[in-house]
């Protein structure tokens, strides 16, 4: 299993309740593609969000996350860890 960082768009505004409802319906369905969300950070001025999930592939996250409403194109492999 691999680590990888998601990045979301589009969040201006968005309370911690909201992101946390999100996050919920990512971990109602990701054992279906074998993924598990560690976290979920926002940053609500710029309208970010950032996933740190283990995964078999970058394709098993997007699409839990097209799945749960808010698909990204935007995931990154963290290779390498120091």
């Amino acid at each position: 299993m691999t680590k990888f960082m998601d990045v979301h768009t589009g969040f201006i505004g968005v309370s911690a309740q909201q992101l946390k409802e999100a996050h919920e319906r990512d971990l109602s369905i990701e054992a279906d593609e074998d993924v598990h969300f560690e976290h979920a950070w926002l940053d609500p001025v710029r309208g970010k969000v950032f996933c740190l999930a283990i995964a078999p592939s970058r394709e098993a996250v997007m699409r839990i996350h097209q799945r749960a409403g808010h698909p990204t194109a935007e995931v990154y492999e963290l290779a390498v860890e120091v």
